[in-house]
């Protein structure tokens, strides 16, 4: 299937690895030109070389940053062979606050996840999403969480954050864009196999006293594809709602988790 996004230009962070990566591939196997940011340059720069092989046509650039601080965003505009401002695709991805008690977390701690996982988003959004009006296409996809549909007690950091970027994707994605060609639409992942889920597993498996995969094991189970899912098949979704196909896609929360969300709606 022809994605139609040959010779566009796309933005995906928290891209050297997992999830992000997995959207990077795909965009670039469509034809797209990337820039991909991370924190860790070495990570990165290796990611850019994996990317680069698979379609030796296609840009790849990688942005070693901090994207929730203004000098992070501006090293990604500033990119050298880059397009600016000028993205047709933008997946914003952040990695989601540490679990814990809502009794420990002080307001440092709220703002670092607000930071991170609401207003970092909001800023790609705003600086890209006019451009992409004026050119008459743009998709925007915002990595959050399964937990935002079904929260988790242990993760409210994440489930207030996450969720404040949702409600404001809620009423931007309907705004004047929506006419112009430009959806923003939001990728709840459940349980996929990267290494925040390892670390998470190891971490549940000493508090349990109990062998790392067996923890893993146990938490298969409670997904009715019984097994985890991969940042590979993440990445594919993710290009499917980037494509000219998925224009009529607009303001949704899409739940990539095997069936775990047992709910209707």
């Amino acid at each position: 299937m022809d994605l139609g996004l040959n010779g566009k230009w796309a933005l995906v962070c928290g891209a050297s690895k997992g999830l992000g990566y997995g959207c990077a591939a795909h965009l670039v196997q469509a034809g797209c030109h990337v820039v991909i940011a991370a924190r860790s340059a070495q990570p990165l720069q290796e990611a850019v070389a994996k990317l680069q092989a698979m379609k030796p046509g296609v840009q790849v650039i990688g942005v070693a940053c901090d994207v929730t601080t203004e000098a992070g965003r501006q090293a990604i505009w500033d990119a050298a062979g880059g397009p600016g401002t000028d993205f047709d695709v933008v997946v914003t991805n952040a990695g989601g606050p540490p679990p814990g008690d809502f009794r420990d977390w002080g307001r440092e701690q709220w703002l670092a996840a607000i930071d991170a996982n609401m207003l970092a988003p909001i800023e790609l959004i705003k600086r890209t999403v006019d451009g992409m009006a004026a050119r008459g296409f743009g998709r925007v996809i915002n990595i959050t969480s399964g937990a935002v549909k079904a929260p988790i007690d242990i993760l409210g950091l994440s489930n207030g954050a996450r969720s404040g970027l949702t409600g404001f994707v809620a009423g931007v994605a309907r705004s004047g864009i929506a006419a112009k060609g430009v959806t923003i639409n939001n990728l709840l992942p459940g349980a996929f196999e990267t290494d925040r889920l390892k670390q998470t597993m190891a971490g549940a498996a000493k508090k349990a006293d109990k062998p790392v995969e067996a923890v893993m094991d146990q938490r298969r189970q409670t997904i009715p594809a019984k097994r985890f899912g991969t940042p590979d098949e993440f990445g594919a979704i993710c290009a499917f709602l980037c494509s000219q196909h998925a224009g009529f896609i607009n303001g949704q929360n899409i739940l990539a988790d095997g069936g775990a969300y047992g709910g209707t709606f």
